[in-house]
């Protein structure tokens, strides 16, 4: 389901992750623990797709068979390709103000005419051809983007400790909003996330916005919402680190429920040693490597 080989990550000169090696299998649950600063979310992070790693020729990070960085590739021309964007900007910025000092400035009366002509048409030349390249990198931008989102948003579900479920939106609207961006039928997708949210034990608190609803509930949606696409894989970064015990203990439960039920792959990143040990495998991150 999951593998990643020789992954690292650098912020700035701090060395975060120092070539970690992973495998993980299709339905397993996996803990990830260690210190403050382990390197533990930074993982996850790149593992789930909202961070890339630094780019080594024995690197490779694959999930459910895609190649993870050749989608991340694409992103990368596009890093290119705004570079190509400001020298075309700045050279051509330099371009026209030099001709208008100089049609200002050291024209001459003899050829005022012919020469006022040709520096206006030459100020349009560097101008449309700024215009015809930002028409084309702007829309192949907006293509390449949308394969990583749409795949992430796809076969990804995330789940984080402080659940960011939009305020002024109910339970059910939050939980259908992952597959409105996939541009699923409005009404499949609420009978959908109606039956996701009544099997989490929500059906009575579906119009009720996250004001609303206590912290375990809150935590619930943000499961459901994670759930709706119906993704491979699901994220979670210390779910439960904002829940009283009792909640935390049903959202723990849940994870193994929810694989039981639907077949999904957790990889969690944890303080909760209770979590932690009930997990199929627990892996250690100690100074950016996963301990052996």
């Amino acid at each position: 389901m999951i593998h990643a080989k020789n992954i690292h990550k650098f912020y700035d000169k701090l060395e975060v992750l120092k070539g970690v090696d992973l495998h993980i299998k299709k339905g397993e649950i996996v803990s990830i623990v260690g210190a403050s600063g382990a390197g533990k979310t930074t993982l996850l992070q790149i593992l789930g797709t909202l961070d890339k790693p630094e780019r080594n020729s024995d690197s490779s990070l694959t999930i459910n068979g895609k190649n993870i960085l050749n989608l991340q590739d694409i992103e990368n021309d596009n890093s290119k390709q705004e570079r190509t964007f400001k020298i075309i900007t700045w050279t051509g910025s330099v371009y026209i103000v030099i001709l208008a000092v100089y049609l200002l400035f050291f024209r001459t009366k003899v050829f005022d005419d012919t020469l006022r002509l040709v520096v206006v048409a030459a100020l349009f030349l560097p101008i449309i051809s700024m215009l015809v390249y930002y028409i084309k990198y702007f829309r192949k931008k907006s293509k390449q983007d949308k394969i990583l989102s749409d795949f992430r948003n796809l076969n990804l579900g995330f789940i984080f400790q402080f659940h960011q479920l939009l305020p002024e939106f109910t339970a059910l609207e939050n939980v259908c909003i992952p597959a409105f961006m996939a541009n699923k039928p409005k009404a499949e997708t609420e009978k959908e996330a109606k039956k996701i949210l009544d099997y989490l034990g929500l059906s009575h608190r579906i119009n009720h916005k996250p004001n609303e609803l206590s912290g375990g509930e809150q935590q619930r949606v943000a499961v459901a919402r994670a759930l709706i696409n119906k993704p491979d894989v699901i994220f979670a970064d210390e779910p439960s680190g904002n829940l009283d015990t009792h909640s935390a203990e049903n959202l723990h439960q849940l994870f193994f429920q929810l694989r039981d039920e639907f077949g999904q792959t957790f990889v969690i990143v944890t303080h909760n040693e209770e979590l932690a040990n009930m997990a199929d495998r627990k892996l250690v991150m100690v100074d950016g490597q996963i301990s052996n």
